[in-house]
């Protein structure tokens, strides 16, 4: 398991991985996944 506020370089290690939002599973998937994901890419990655 691993912590991390880093998004980017958490997604990029993980196999897999999860997005909690106050206290709350909202996503789930293959770091490669969440990475390649807009809405991801959006809210935690500073990518428009």
């Amino acid at each position: 398991m691993l912590v991390e506020q880093n998004a980017q370089q958490a997604l990029s290690r993980a196999h897999r991985a999860y997005v909690l939002e106050t206290g709350r599973i909202t996503r789930a998937g293959t770091g490669r996944e969440l990475l390649a994901d807009a809405s991801i890419k959006e809210a935690y990655l500073g990518v428009a």
